[in-house]
């Protein structure tokens, strides 16, 4: 039925650009349908589309068949056109019935359906005919016949698009171009050929690219149909830069045929002139590439014809929390939400406020934005109780043509030294406004609907989030730093109290043995010792506890001199030294006073006429420091709940409550620890172990 008669047409000739033309159309068709089942989800509608679709797919593969001289093929061609319709027809007639208002999709059927189908039927019938009745059928009646049906079809698109409400026609009008693209062309193709009695060769070959052509319109639409059932996921990046891409080789084609009609007539200056416009157009080119305004307003025009929704969810909240996640890396990571937020709307700049007492929010931070450090929002200003009872994103625009709608609300004076202030978006955080930020507004326009405002808010939920984290770790960071002051004074106190308490012995015994040569003698060594540590205690006050280095020490030597400190009390300690020279790496001051406290808390939980020993052991990987008394010992609920917690003691005013504390957190930040066994009435030894790093070494080696 496909009649080139009179003319010469084969595969190795014109016929060739057929397959090429009918194989693009199969293309398109077959991954729209492949796309359409992996998306759909048993809807109706989808199902009816995902139908037409595949059988335009075959009908493109039968045309190619056809174009190669396929046998058998060209018999064939009524059947595979009429059901090409019957697919179309069904679509649209179900689409124009639900646009109407109809419960169902296919509903009773009417005299026009049942016309459009008959009359399909019957063509996709006529290679069943006897020969002699198909033979006997002109071909002007057939081609008159597919005429009626494409006028059929075009009248169903137009119906669609006429009775769709003009809000929603966004969603069906790329459908109802790509569809009336179609079969438009398949007008001119059977007008043609009922007044020539034959199909043109060169519309026939043509029409698989237009069909090519029409696929991505109809992909769109289903895309913004999600009751065809079409759940598939286009990067708005990737059609972005397709676009960019597609874009950049048209501008260059027509700057390269534009220089080329310059050479041509340009005489001797041809040559000069070609060169010198390829050159301004490649200038333009990276221009407009590099343009942030054009970018922008790509997007913008994507994002509102050709998307469902304006933004693309899934990438904006990876992009959003992937720069909070990086802002702890920037020196102010204030600066770092203001962009992350910013970005959502692509504007160029903006402020933070945050609060920063009961009454009052401070501008802390800005991004490409000057601010005045007296631009301060009062707590009970009208913006700020207006924000956090409706917890609305402001648009200053909007406030000042429609101030009603704000409740006639005031803003602060120097607002308008803003340059370009756009919005004002509420930080919330559980409800409770911890912050604004003022945004800019942006290089190219965006139209303020409910999908930015909660995109906005969503975001800006998260935003308030990490700023109140950032403010606690900030808060935390402060109380960290008067903690070691704290404990700065805890321990000098500590030492003072064991200096006083020297000093005070002395005192009450000098009338009595001041004329003893051994007395005096004792009074000198703890003279020399109390200098020792007043000067200790000076450097300390100089340079806080992180300033002290760790450095290597003698083990032996360092307990010698604790012993040889302490040999002043009753009873006095007795070193037992079992292993050779031990090196460490530590802190003398720390360790020593770590060591001295445990060895005195042993002298004076033991009567004079006690005995405190001092053992130094090696064990694997440590090096075992124990400290035996014969004293009172303690209860195991003490030793759990009490020994080691800070300022409580058991001396009375004599004691700080500080030393057993500060000595095992010392020796734990060494890696090492203390344990303690104790019997009341038996005396306690206190185990204090030390990292190794002879000990170390050998493991590794």
């Amino acid at each position: 039925m496909l009649n080139l008669t009179g003319t010469d047409q084969t595969v190795g000739g014109r016929l060739s650009i057929g397959i090429y033309s009918y194989g693009l159309a199969a293309l398109a068709y077959l991954i729209l349908t492949l796309v359409l089942a992996s998306g759909w989800r048993g809807r109706l509608q989808g199902g009816v589309l995902l139908a037409g679709v595949g059988v335009s797919a075959l009908w493109a593969v039968h045309a190619m068949l056809v174009a190669a001289e396929y046998p058998l093929a060209e018999a064939f061609i009524p059947t595979a056109e009429a059901l090409r319709f019957i697919g179309w027809f069904i679509f649209l007639f179900g689409i124009l019935r639900t646009q109407r208002g109809a419960a169902t999709f296919f509903g009773a059927f009417s005299p026009g359906p049942l016309a459009a189908y008959g009359l399909s039927g019957l063509l996709a019938l006529l290679p069943l005919f006897p020969v002699a009745i198909f033979n006997a059928i002109p071909f002007k009646l057939v081609y008159a016949l597919y005429l009626g049906l494409v006028v059929g079809v075009l009248w169903l698109v137009e119906n669609l698009f006429r009775n769709t409400k003009s809000d929603q026609r966004w969603g069906i009008k790329y459908l109802c171009f790509g569809i009336a693209g179609i079969y438009l062309y398949d007008f001119i193709l059977y007008s043609n050929a009922v007044m020539f009695n034959q199909l043109d060769p060169a519309i026939w070959q043509a029409r698989g690219a237009i069909n090519a052509l029409a696929v991505p319109l109809i992909a769109v639409s289903a895309a913004r149909n999600p009751d065809w059932s079409l759940d598939v996921f286009v990067s708005r990046r990737m059609v972005f830069h397709t676009a960019t891409l597609i874009g950049t080789g048209i501008y260059l084609l027509v700057m390269a045929a534009a220089g080329y009609y310059i050479r041509a007539v340009g005489g001797e200056w041809g040559d000069v002139l070609q060169i010198v416009f390829v050159a301004a157009a490649l200038l333009g080119l990276a221009a407009l590439l590099f343009s942030g305004h054009a970018r922008a307003q790509l997007r913008v025009f994507f994002s509102k014809h050709f998307f469902n929704y304006q933004y693309d969810y899934r990438e904006q909240w990876l992009r959003f929390t992937r720069t909070l996640s990086a802002c702890k890396q920037e020196a102010d990571p204030r600066v770092c939400v203001i962009r992350a937020v910013a970005s959502i709307v692509d504007s160029p700049a903006g402020i933070l406020w945050l609060r920063r007492s009961t009454t009052a929010y401070t501008p802390v931070a800005h991004w490409n934005q000057p601010f005045e450090a007296a631009w301060m929002l009062e707590a009970e200003s009208d913006l700020v109780r207006f924000v956090e009872a409706n917890g609305w994103v402001i648009d200053l625009q909007e406030w000042r043509e429609r101030p009603e709608r704000y409740a006639d609300m005031h803003l602060p004076g120097w607002l308008p030294e803003i340059p370009h202030a756009w919005l004002i978006v509420p930080l919330l955080d559980g409800g409770e406004l911890i912050g604004l930020i003022f945004l800019a507004k942006p290089l190219a326009t965006v139209r303020l609907d409910w999908e930015v405002m909660d995109l906005l808010k969503t975001a800006t939920c998260q935003a308030a989030a990490y700023l109140g984290q950032l403010e606690a770790n900030m808060a935390l960071t402060e109380a960290r730093q008067f903690e070691g002051f704290h404990r700065l004074s805890a321990y000098i106190l500590h030492d003072l109290k064991n200096i006083i308490a020297q000093q005070s012995i002395i005192t009450k015994n000098a009338a009595k043995h001041k004329h003893n040569p051994a007395f005096v003698d004792d009074v000198v060594a703890v003279m020399e010792h109390s200098v020792t540590k007043m000067n200790r205690l000076m450097n300390l006050l100089k340079s806080g506890l992180s300033e002290n280095r760790p450095r290597p020490i003698r083990l032996d030597r360092l307990l010698n001199s604790v012993m040889e400190e302490l040999s002043v009390y009753e009873p006095r300690p007795q070193l037992h030294n079992a292993v050779a020279e031990i090196e460490l790496i530590v802190d003398p001051d720390r360790l020593r006073t770590a060591l001295r406290n445990i060895v005195q808390n042993a002298q004076q939980a033991t009567t004079r006429d006690g005995h405190v020993q001092v053992s130094v052991e090696r064990t694997e990987g440590h090096v075992q420091v124990s400290v035996s008394d014969d004293g009172i010992g303690m209860e195991p609920e003490f030793i759990q709940e009490r020994l080691f917690r800070p300022f409580d003691t058991t001396k009375g005013d004599v004691g700080m409550g500080v030393g057993a504390y500060e000595s095992r957190e010392y020796i734990r930040s060494l890696g090492g620890d203390i344990m303690v066994q104790s019997q009341p009435g038996a005396g306690s030894t206190f185990r204090i172990l030390l990292p190794c790093p002879d000990s170390e070494q050998e493991q590794v080696a």
